[in-house]
């Protein structure tokens, strides 16, 4: 039985199967057409880095809006996909752990953005703290830093403990979901059933409330100045079931 954490093998065809059905082009847009308000002040072909940044779907779009990004992730099969997007002289990707980035990225971008649930992967809390410490160290003084995932507030103000659905070649997938509110581990067990087979398999994902997170951000020297409801350009509430934080190097 392997003993390899969960986010070494999770992220591959599988997993772009499953969510599929979020993973649509409309989305992407509207996504990052959101990321560009809110980077509004970044001047054509300034540096940003997308991290985790998965198959490419913000990384690319940003490169075509005039951006200089580079997109780092650690699934051989996300890059892969991410590549065959496209690459070009501003748009690049590189395999890598996003707790020890680069050393030669150091002061390098104008922003780093984190994106859709991609962060709290690891089993110590110390290890998201490295994570947050690494976009720090890679941002230029006045950078900004988007951070967008689960809010513990509202995922546990409307918990929803299982949900199902189906992609384009009828495929079945299921998920069955519980939090452990002292380890703040939100625990998933998918299963699927379709055409190209059936399967099983778990992860999880540590969930942070706004304020613990603000509180980790200003240990590295980040400092949120604004905290959305998610991609929706309004507050974050309570009951906001994801966030975007936007924080500046000082």
């Amino acid at each position: 039985m392997s003993t390899a954490p969960w986010w070494t093998t999770h992220f591959d065809s599988w997993y772009l199967h499953e969510y599929e059905p979020l993973f649509t082009a409309t989305r992407d847009r509207e996504e990052v057409a959101r990321l560009l308000e809110v980077l509004g002040e970044l001047p054509s072909g300034a540096r940003v880095l997308d991290c985790p940044c998965g198959q490419g779907r913000h990384a690319h779009l940003l490169a075509e809006a005039g951006l200089n990004v580079d997109g780092l992730d650690y699934s051989e099969t996300l890059l892969a996909a991410a590549r065959e997007r496209g690459t070009g002289p501003t748009l690049r990707y590189t395999k890598g752990d996003m707790r020890k980035l680069p050393a030669k990225w150091s002061g390098r971008f104008d922003a780093v953005v984190n994106l859709f649930t991609s962060f709290g992967f690891f089993d110590a809390p110390a290890d998201d703290r490295r994570v947050l410490a690494e976009f720090a160290r890679v941002l230029k003084p006045g950078g900004l830093l988007v951070w967008h995932g689960g809010s513990r507030d509202g995922v546990m103000a409307k918990f929803l403990g299982r949900d199902w659905w189906s992609t384009a070649d009828g495929t079945m997938f299921g998920q069955e979901r519980s939090f452990d509110p002292l380890s703040g581990f939100l625990h998933v067990r998918a299963t699927w059933r379709g055409p190209k087979g059936e399967g099983e398999r778990e992860h999880r994902i540590r969930l942070y409330t706004a304020s613990h997170l603000a509180e980790r951000l200003a240990e590295v020297g980040l400092v949120v100045e604004e905290a959305f409801d998610g991609w929706r350009p309004r507050p974050l509430t309570r009951r906001s079931g994801e966030m975007m934080l936007v924080a500046r190097k000082d």
